[in-house]
């Protein structure tokens, strides 16, 4: 076997054992991946602490230039101070995505005129290397000078009028039908905040308009971002340009969360109007496939709830939504039915990769906490899980649950009432003494939002509950005792699932 590389003649392999060693010592090649890898970090690391500078995020390109060099070595070039006019965002771009280049930032974060260039080879005097990347990198940072410019003469705010003639989907019309829903959706969820509807509105109406943009159409992964920039030259708040730059925000999972009021509800509008328009007309994610990304836009939205602690109801969401669609949407009840459950679905997700098991995840859901509610919910629930008492109580709960179903099919829904009077056997008794000591120590501290305190209250039940079903049958023959006891358990029912329906924790 023989390889020409850089080594001045064919190399010979005389044994597998020897094939790293002789490329590494005669081709100029580390051949093992990690550790080319980690010999091109530990060169940008060095260089970048010389230069006074930091890397920023880096790790995606250096597996890519890992994978497009052998013998590799770090050089620093430059470009002309004046590029750095044009938004950083838009250098770093143009030097990762074009040319394969590491951007060097100053220690605030902000792009300095110098990068690194990880070449393949190894010269004692790199000046032609540098140089010819440096005359090369500059047509391409001119071309991004060029593009914005040009975007800034012709404005944002006239792009909105030119969305009308741009195809959104075949069936739910143009981009500028999509923005005229959006801000009609922001108005609705800025009213239920306590929001400017006015700047919702605006920053809705003006969140697509930089994809005509020639910087947009270079480079489509800074959509939103040029749009913040653009809205900034006209003359916009910063509310309005934070908004329109943040509006795609969380783009991935652990993604940074939209910045201010305007933001989150331009945020969510968008996802919304994207999750209902999608599955009004039947465009639904199916295995693997998701062309529309509705899981991660569905998870956008929980998370936004959630961690922004929203005080919104999605069902009252998702019909607002709906209806800005006119008559596009064949069954809007029943699509939106089918997309709650889909988003219900992504929150158990959410909640898992919280630590929570499937089962404790089933339990808040089902008590539909509200959003800013449900990470301390199920803090409580996974507390009172771990309670030598959780098993019984809970398989307890699952048993009154079924025959407070039964019940209510036989004869009427039932009355969390008891009439002390008819309170017979000795082991109800005991339960209905020991409830009117836990119950109101449960609630006080659920009201106070002490979710993990009120749960642990409730544990101080396990034996009188277990005596109860020992010893007490619930469907007595005399209607009024069975009625009764109905009411007992459905007190008892009410008390335990405040924080979560603890019958999910059940084996």
């Amino acid at each position: 076997m023989s390889l020409t590389d850089l080594a001045a003649t064919p190399i010979e392999i005389v044994n597998a054992d020897a094939y790293e060693a002789t490329l590494l010592a005669e081709g100029k090649v580390i051949p093992d991946f990690a550790e080319r890898r980690a010999d091109i970090e530990k060169q940008l690391v060095t260089e970048a602490g010389r230069q006074g500078a930091t890397l920023g995020e880096y790790a995606d390109l250096l597996d890519e230039v890992t994978a497009l060099v052998e013998h590799p070595t770090v050089y620093v070039g430059e470009f002309e101070a004046e590029f750095l006019a044009v938004p950083q965002e838009c250098l770093i771009l143009t030097m990762r995505a074009n040319q394969k280049y590491f951007p060097l930032f100053d220690t605030e974060g902000k792009l300095l005129n110098r990068f690194l260039i990880v070449s393949n080879m190894q010269m004692e005097d790199p000046s032609n290397i540098v140089t010819g990347n440096q005359r090369v990198v500059r047509p391409r940072l001119s071309d991004a000078r060029f593009f914005f410019e040009q975007d800034i003469k012709a404005g944002l705010t006239p792009r909105v009028v030119k969305l009308g003639s741009v195809v959104y989907h075949n069936k739910l019309g143009s981009l500028g039908d999509r923005v005229e829903r959006l801000s009609a959706v922001a108005r609705t969820i800025a009213g239920m905040l306590g929001a400017d509807e006015n700047l919702a509105n605006r920053a809705a109406l003006l969140s697509k308009a930089d994809l005509l943009t020639d910087m947009v159409g270079e480079f489509p992964e800074l959509q939103g971002v040029m749009g913040g920039y653009y809205a900034r030259h006209d003359g916009l708040t910063e509310d309005i340009a934070f908004a329109i730059e943040d509006h795609y925000k969380p783009r991935f999972a652990g993604d940074e969360l939209p910045r201010g009021q305007v933001g989150t509800v331009v945020a969510l509008a968008d996802k919304l109007e994207t999750l209902v328009g999608m599955f009004g007309i039947g465009n639904l994610p199916t295995g693997d496939k998701d062309p529309f990304a509705l899981r991660r836009h569905a998870l956008g939205v929980i998370r936004m709830l959630v961690e922004k602690q929203l005080p919104l109801d999605l069902p009252q969401l998702l019909q607002a939504a709906s209806q800005t669609f006119g008559t596009l949407l064949p069954d809007p009840a029943k699509s939106n039915a089918q997309l709650l459950d889909f988003i219900y679905e992504r929150v158990a997700g959410y909640l898992r990769e919280h630590g929570a098991s499937a089962q404790e995840a089933d339990a808040v859901i089902a008590a539909r906490p509200m959003w800013g509610e449900m990470p301390k919910a199920l803090a409580a629930v996974r507390a009172f899980a771990q309670l030598p008492e959780a098993a019984a109580l809970a398989a307890a709960n699952k048993r009154i649950g079924n025959i407070l179903k039964k019940a209510g099919d036989a004869e009427q829904v039932v009355d969390a009432h008891v009439s002390e009077v008819l309170l017979v056997e000795e082991a109800e008794k005991s339960l209905y003494a020991a409830m009117q000591q836990v119950v109101p120590q449960a609630d006080a501290h659920f009201e106070a939002g002490r979710y993990t305190e009120s749960l642990q209250t409730l544990a101080a039940l396990r034996a009188p509950v277990d005596a109860f079903f020992d010893d007490v049958m619930v469907n007595a023959e005399q209607l009024d005792l069975r009625l009764n006891r109905q009411g007992l358990l459905k007190m008892l029912h009410q008390a335990m699932n405040r924080v979560g329906d603890l019958s999910r924790l059940a084996v």
